[in-house]
């Protein structure tokens, strides 16, 4: 019996049709779960790496209806990979904690509408690319996808490396915007890709620390899972932030930026790389908490001063 079909039979039949505010709410919870099947927060941060990398390969007159374009494709083929990758993984997201609760799991969605409502936004986002955009964005789009949900999905259940594989496909969305604007990636794109996949690393070992008990309870072996004492965990991420910093250096060097952001660059990864260092030492929920946190304020900052600094310059 389903979680549905148990919940159904706990309470009691109605023998005419459901109340108005039942109805509503119980439209409402759809809309909620549907919503859920996208990661909001996760997609939010594809649009905004691609919105950043459109506006430092933006030369002269700005397109609000490019950019426009662009994100909305980037946010449907986002949206539908999120919901493939909850369809792919609900027997994993069933065993933990933190996810168990989602649409799938809980019972309140059937995967087959998830499967289409996931495909169809895929589709859409890559045509819209396609069609609205240009080639080079539309295939960055499908890679990102492909690479996220037949690389990166597969591979959490076998291997630690999957953090590094799954890096890739979360690092593609700034060529996106750049490629929109020039139809081309330039070095400079490619330094927008490595410092959000060294970003991705320390992010998400101090989530896998956190949550390293969920993962080995779903048979998921994430690096602090066959790392118990964390001393591998802990080397990897100080000398992931410590290239880190290293790379979000080059931007001025290639005149993607100037001397503001270098100085702003410098302060933010001093900071992060101490937050680091401060979980290498102790290794503690707490610290990797701590760590978490600092790196969502160090990228949109980092982001947002690099933008700032790099609009209009004739690179």
């Amino acid at each position: 019996m389903s979680p549905t079909t148990e919940a159904l039979a706990s309470t009691p039949s109605f023998c005419g049709p459901l109340p108005v505010r039942g109805r509503a709410a119980s439209a409402r919870q759809v809309l909620i779960d549907y919503l859920a099947l996208t990661k909001p927060r996760l997609s939010l941060l594809v649009v905004a790496t691609t919105a950043m990398g459109f506006f430092l390969a933006t030369k002269g007159a700005f397109d609000p209806a490019l950019l426009a374009s662009v994100l909305l494709g980037t946010a449907l083929a986002a949206g539908g990979a999120s919901a493939l990758n909850m369809f792919l993984e609900q027997d994993v997201d069933a065993l933990m904690q933190r996810t168990r609760r989602r649409p799938l799991p809980a019972g309140r969605l059937q995967p087959g509408e998830v499967f289409v409502l996931g495909s169809l936004m895929c589709l859409a986002g890559v045509l819209q690319l396609a069609v609205m955009v240009n080639a080079l964005t539309s295939f960055l789009g499908l890679l990102t996808m492909t690479t996220y949900l037949f690389a990166y999905t597969p591979l959490k259940r076998k291997t630690s490396l999957c953090t590094v594989v799954g890096a890739v496909p979360g690092a593609i969305p700034p060529l996106m915007g750049w490629a929109a604007v020039r139809d081309r990636l330039d070095l400079e794109a490619w330094i927008l890709f490595a410092i959000l996949f060294l970003w991705q690393l320390p992010h998400f070992l101090a989530i896998a620390w956190r949550w390293r008990r969920d993962y080995a309870r779903a048979g998921c072996p994430m690096l602090p899972v066959d790392d118990p004492q964390g001393h591998s965990t802990a080397r990897q991420v100080v000398l992931q932030s410590l290239g880190l910093v290293l790379v979000s250096l080059s931007p001025t060097l290639f005149g993607l930026s100037g001397g503001t952001y270098f100085f702003c660059a410098l302060g933010l990864g001093a900071a992060f790389l101490l937050f680091s260092i401060l979980f290498a030492i102790a290794r503690s929920d707490r610290c990797a908490r701590n760590l978490f946190l600092a790196s969502l304020a160090y990228l949109p900052l980092l982001f947002l001063s690099l933008v700032l600094d790099g609009i209009g310059r004739p690179f």
